[in-house]
Formats: C-alpha cells, sequence, structure tokens
C-alpha cells in the first residue's frame, strides 16, 4: 500500500529544484519578450510572427497542463520532472540553431510540453515534500522562483543579447537547463505516482457552482497582461525611443517593481482578497491607458513600468489563494485546470496582441489589454462574493 501521507522532515534542496525547474521553464518562455526584434530580423519575420513564439509555447502548455497526470499516470514523478528539463534543454538548442521559423516553432512547442506539464505540477510535487506545517513556506519558495523568473528573464535576455546574439541567449537557456536537471538528480526522492489521473476530474471543476465566471476572469487579466508584455520592446523602441540599453533598464525596472509587488501582497491579501483581486487589474489597465498617452516621456514610461510590474506581482498570488480556497478539496485537478486557463489565456493575449501590431502599430496591442484588464474588473464585482474576501 503506498503511503501518501506527508514526510515527516522537508526535502528543502529538492522544493529548490522544483523552484529553480519552473524558474528556468518561465524564463525561457519569456525570452521572446525581450528578443523580439532581432529574432524577427534573424528569422526574416515580422515582429508580429516573432511574438507567436510565446503563443505557440503557451498553446501547447494548455494540454500538457491537462493531460501530464494522466499522460505520466505510471512514471515515478523524480523522472517526469527530469524530462521536463531535458524538454527545455531540446527547446533551446532548437531554437539557437533554427534556421528558419518553421524550426523556431517546433523549438516552442517543446517548450510548451515542459512547461505546462511542470508547472502544473509544481505545487503538488511541493506538498509531497515537506511536512503539512512547512506547505505555506514550500510553495512561496516554489513561487518565488516564478518571481525571480520575471524579474531575471525580461532585461537579462536584452542585455545578454546585445552581447552574445539572440541565438546565445538560447545557448545560455539550454545550459541552465542542464543545471536543473544535475540539481533535480541529485536531490529529487523517489515519486511514485498518486490517484488515478483522470482528465474527467480536471473538466469537472467548471461544473461546480461558482467556478466558470471566476476562471473567466483569470483568462481575461492574464490574456491582457501577454498582450501588453510580450510587445513592449516594439513599443519602447518606436514609441519611447529607447535603445538596447534603455530597453533592457526599463524591463529591469518591471521585473524588480514585480518581485516587490509579489513579496507584499500577503499584506494586501489579508486585508481583502476580493478587493486585491478586482484593484489590481483596474490598476494594470490604468498603467496601460497611461502608456499609450504619454509614451513619448521617458520619466512617464518608466514610472507607469514600475506601477504596473509592481500591480501585476499581486494577480498571480490573488487567484492561486482563490484556488486553494474554493477548490482545495482537489488541488491537483484544479493546478492542472488554473494552468490550462493562463496558458490559454497567455496564447490569446499574445496572439491576438501579435496581429493587433502588425495591423494597429505598437499601441494597439497596450490598448487591447487595457481592455480586457479593465473586463477583468468587472469579472471579479460579479463573480467573486464577499464571504471569501479576508484571508487568515
Amino acid at each position: 500500500m503506498p503511503n501518501n501521507s506527508p514526510p515527516k522532515t522537508a526535502a528543502w534542496p529538492a522544493i529548490f529544484a522544483i523552484a529553480v525547474g519552473v524558474a528556468a521553464l518561465i524564463t525561457a518562455e519569456l525570452l521572446p519578450v525581450s528578443l523580439l526584434t532581432p529574432m524577427a530580423q534573424g528569422l526574416s519575420i515580422s515582429e508580429g510572427m516573432a511574438g507567436q513564439s510565446v503563443s505557440v509555447t503557451a498553446f501547447v502548455a494548455i494540454f500538457a497542463s491537462l493531460f501530464v497526470t494522466t499522460a505520466t499516470r505510471g512514471i515515478d514523478r523524480r523522472f517526469v520532472v527530469m524530462g521536463f528539463s531535458v524538454l527545455l534543454i531540446a527547446s533551446s538548442l532548437i531554437v539557437a540553431v533554427a534556421p528558419n521559423y518553421a524550426w523556431m516553432l517546433v523549438g516552442r512547442v517543446l517548450l510548451g510540453l515542459a512547461l505546462g506539464g511542470f508547472w502544473a505540477m509544481a505545487v503538488s510535487l511541493a506538498m509531497r515534500l515537506v511536512p503539512a506545517s512547512d506547505v505555506p513556506k514550500a510553495l512561496s519558495i516554489v513561487f518565488g522562483g516564478v518571481s525571480v523568473a520575471m524579474v531575471a528573464s525580461a532585461p537579462l535576455g536584452s542585455f545578454l543579447g546585445g552581447l552574445i546574439g539572440w541565438r546565445g541567449v538560447f545557448i545560455v537557456a539550454a545550459a541552465f537547463g542542464v543545471i536543473c536537471l544535475i540539481w533535480q538528480a541529485i536531490t529529487l526522492p523517489k515519486m511514485p505516482p498518486r490517484g488515478s489521473g483522470n482528465f474527467a476530474a480536471v473538466v469537472a471543476l467548471l461544473g461546480r457552482t461558482g467556478v466558470c465566471l471566476p476562471m473567466l476572469a483569470i483568462f481575461a487579466v492574464f490574456a491582457g497582461q501577454f498582450s501588453v508584455l510580450t510587445y513592449l520592446r516594439p513599443y519602447f523602441e518606436r514609441v519611447s525611443g529607447f535603445g538596447v540599453e534603455g530597453v533592457s533598464f526599463v524591463l529591469l525596472i518591471f521585473g524588480v517593481a514585480n518581485f516587490v509587488g509579489t513579496s507584499l501582497s500577503s499584506i494586501a491579501l489579508r486585508h481583502s482578497l476580493r478587493i486585491t483581486l478586482a484593484f489590481a487589474p483596474l490598476v494594470l489597465a490604468g498603467c496601460a491607458i497611461g502608456l499609450a498617452t504619454f509614451g513619448t516621456i521617458p520619466f512617464a514610461v518608466v514610472a507607469l513600468i514600475a506601477i504596473y510590474g509592481f500591480g501585476f506581482g499581486f494577480v498571480p498570488v490573488a487567484w492561486s489563494t482563490w484556488v486553494t480556497r474554493e477548490l482545495g478539496d482537489d488541488a491537483e485537478s484544479a493546478g492542472g485546470l488554473q494552468v490550462a486557463v493562463i496558458q490559454l489565456a497567455n496564447t490569446t493575449g499574445a496572439g491576438l496582441g501579435g496581429y493587433a501590431l502588425d495591423l494597429g502599430g505598437p499601441l494597439a496591442p497596450i490598448l487591447f489589454g487595457a481592455a480586457l484588464l479593465a473586463l477583468t474588473s468587472a469579472l471579479v464585482i460579479a463573480a467573486v462574493p464577499r464571504p471569501i474576501s479576508r484571508v487568515a
């Protein structure tokens, strides 16, 4: 009989291996954001088409997050996690040497498989590696990996791209994947699969009362965010007139502000989860409109990006808190559903934002994202009742 009880001691090196793995995958996912222009030039495509490298990854991640438990139900989770790192390495190397757009997309498809699968399983894996009393700390470390990726990926990608070219940046990403693989091989214990891995359980969550509208709100806020974030570089270059150094600096400001927002989000959540869920996207929408209005004033752009990054730091933590509270009785299925919705939102936001960029110029994806972010606030007010407003 398998032992499903939590361990008596915490495997902190393994927790950090999970966090670093998540950080590596999200960093690779977001690299095209800071490399959009040189990637487009190198592959002889439009910037909008280059942006689809983000949407393709997110699209594949949708299915990976929904089916990973079913597809790997007979495999030790230790080897599944290591397999995701192997996919990250292969993806980065393929993109680095891609002779054309099609090969670049092949590499991004492999990344989507790893990203969706790993991210959907990360929380449940962390809960198996520490005693119940240490779960909040373990999850904060895992989510900290996401924050670090948000801080590092865009500015580091832009900076390194100026030094070694965009292909060199993806070789660095592959090296990061090798480090993750070795770390995981050393620290992760055997973790036999648990449960039946039933895809129907994930879909069944949508049938619960009070779930569909909040999931639509999750979709809207992440789609709006990705429409804005994915196409910031063309905006900075064409509207604000920033060079490579300026783009790197502003993206660093965004990342640091996002990390600070994530770190401080628990304060707002203790006051009111509902207000945080509704107010944060409204702030983001205001910042996006501000960027469209004051894009030629460098100081205003930097200030708005800082506020935008800080505000978005609250969003993933707040919605993860809502999912844990409302769907905590089936955490693994709920995690898969949430990741699927977020990745669908990411691919929609990046995809439609790319078309908007090609058709309407660099302000179009910013304004499209602002509309979706404002819609999120309305959905939260309609969908999230007041009784869950306080977080212990």
